[in-house]
């Protein structure tokens, strides 16, 4: 479907895989794909099945969700690099939803997320999406990784204490409580993985940190004959079939109840897959289409939920690593979930022989990674309303719910928002303004200079940007500060691009109450969009015969004679 007249909605999309194929596809091009998919593949392999074990589902569901959801992402997206898959950001809210609804309502949770994005991408919501502060994404991701690091302690020292709760400060009761039923053989695991992949991150960056730690961690616990617990221990091994569709039965009773989480998944989704596109466009100079982008998140949920997985999205580390290592299209995201396919059907008794507390040695890192600490510190010392987003942010996350967390996020964002714009909008007054003590700032020089030649009773009120409900109470506040109110006010508006319903009203108003006080109104320099807006609405009605003109030279010679035949 084409674009309709108001540039609001478009159904047309544009995948790259496509335009790269259009334009040709070379066997170089698919070397370096089948190359780096191979790499990412390898990356991605314990850090779907982490990630699902983390979020409280089997491993295989992360398996899942990169497989399905990582080729629809790539064969759809609107990036010629992204990798998608199962995140760290989505680990607080899946937790929390198979907690307190099953993986029947998280499945509910995600089709109608990608439901949601599909809508956001066609109605170009995505450049709206990379309007949220950074202050917001900056504590929730915080907040995340402490999470993240809070659910692996029971496994990274092998506590035995049953199930945990899904609430943070829980988490931390119960481990605490459960302190003397360490383990050796996690610890050493545990510490093994972590070391490994410092060490190999700071030497051998190109090497996948990520496999190193755990290959050592289960070369180490074989030669030392530890006691672990493993992935085929707690949850039977890897199943060595691919995913089957499979429909939950009571969507239309979950779909109420899981709305809030669906938004909140919904947002998660499109943020994070959006900030991964633009990661990678700085890595590559490449530029994605951010609608075509949501739009494949859209339909990827839907079908990992209907394939048994979890939600996705575009993963950051991933993304890079398959720049890194040298993809030149899509096509090495559609070979990193076939790497994945095939690990499960060929070699999936491997993956139970994973000790857990190495899965959680690498969640330790990653959230070490989400949580930016250095940013952190450095947002603190920034002021205080961005200050006030982060901490609140970052509290919500960790000590009540990411959904919450997301809502008030939001809101917070659309607030912050609203006062820096409130901000942009400047108001100058001159003439019989001085009686105002100086709350707003002098006119500016062309409205001086003519104001001088008017009868002190001439006032020049300017308004410069965006005239709508920000910037509309300062304006109404304008007759309530004056000492003594003149005779005429003069309303410049040459720059003015655009108005709102609020700022209407508050020019109504204006009028009436100028009215009221036998103050004479004249209106100069109204932008086309802008008039056309008054004269539709019927403002422009309410103004005197006369007053209403195209420049301030007009203006400010009506203004005089009204002055003058006041006196």
């Amino acid at each position: 479907m084409r674009e309709d007249r108001s540039g609001l909605v478009s159904f047309a999309i544009r995948p790259a895989l496509f335009s790269i194929l259009k334009a040709g596809y070379s066997k170089s091009q698919l070397t370096r794909d089948i190359c780096a998919g191979l790499t990412v593949g390898v990356v991605a392999l314990p850090l779907a099945m982490a990630f699902a074990i983390a979020s409280g589902a089997p491993p295989e569901r992360g398996l899942f969700t990169a497989i399905v959801a990582g080729t629809l992402i790539s064969l759809l997206g609107g990036s010629r690099f992204q990798i998608g898959g199962p995140t760290g950001a989505f680990v607080v809210i899946v937790a929390g939803i198979i907690a307190r609804h099953g993986y029947e309502g998280l499945v509910v949770a995600t089709l109608m997320a990608g439901v949601f994005l599909m809508l956001m991408g066609f109605f170009k919501l995505g450049k709206v999406l990379q309007f949220i502060p950074y202050p917001v994404t900056t504590g929730f991701t915080a907040g995340i990784g402490l999470y993240i690091f809070s659910a692996q302690i029971k496994d990274l020292l092998g506590l035995q204490i049953g199930a945990q709760p899904p609430e943070f400060i829980g988490k931390l009761e119960s481990c605490v409580a459960g302190i003397g039923t360490m383990q050796d053989g996690a610890i050493v695991a545990g510490a093994v993985t972590i070391v490994a992949m410092l060490l190999v991150r700071r030497f051998c960056p190109r090497i996948p940190a990520h496999i190193v730690g755990i290959v050592s961690s289960m070369l180490v616990v074989w030669l030392g004959g530890f006691d672990v617990e493993t992935i085929g221990s707690r949850f039977g091994g890897i199943p060595a079939t691919l995913p089957e569709f499979s429909l939950p039965h009571n969507i239309p009773a979950l779909m109420a109840t899981m709305l809030p989480d669906a938004v909140a998944i919904a947002l998660l989704a499109g943020i994070e897959s959006l900030l991964s596109a633009v990661v990678a466009d700085g890595m590559t100079g490449e530029r994605h289409e951010p609608s075509t982008e949501l739009v494949a998140q859209g339909i990827a949920n839907i079908a990992s939920s209907l394939f048994g997985g979890i939600p996705a999205t575009g993963a950051i580390a991933r993304t890079a690593t398959n720049i890194r290592a040298g993809a030149a299209s899509p096509v090495a995201g559609i070979i990193h979930a076939g790497t994945l396919a095939l690990f499960m059907v060929c070699l999936a008794p491997l993956a139970s022989l994973i000790p857990l507390a190495s899965l959680a040695g690498v969640l330790c890192i990653v959230a070490w990674d989400m949580s930016e600490v250095h940013k952190f510190g450095r947002l603190l010392r920034a002021p205080r309303s961005d200050v006030f987003v982060l901490v609140t942010t970052f509290l919500l996350t960790v000590l009540v719910d990411l959904t919450v967390a997301v809502q008030v996020g939001v809101v917070l964002a659309a607030l912050l928002f609203m006062r820096r714009m409130s901000e942009v909008g400047n108001l100058r007054l001159g003439g019989a303004a001085e009686g105002m003590n100086g709350q707003l700032s002098n006119v500016s020089r062309a409205a001086c200079e003519l104001s001088a030649f008017c009868p002190s009773s001439v006032m020049i009120y300017e308004i410069e940007g965006p005239f709508f409900f920000g910037v509309a109470e300062r304006f109404l506040n304008v007759l309530h500060s004056l000492r003594e109110p003149p005779k005429v006010i003069v309303i410049r508006m040459d720059n003015v691009p655009t108005i709102d319903a609020t700022a209407i009203h508050a020019l109504e108003a204006f009028i009436a109450r100028a009215h009221k006080m036998h103050i004479q109104l004249v209106i100069c320099g109204l932008q086309p969009r802008v008039r056309r807006v008054l004269d539709k609405i019927g403002t422009l009605g309410k103004m005197a015969d006369g007053n209403l003109h195209d420049d301030l030279p007009a203006a400010m010679h009506r203004a005089e004679n009204l002055a003058l035949s006041a006196m």
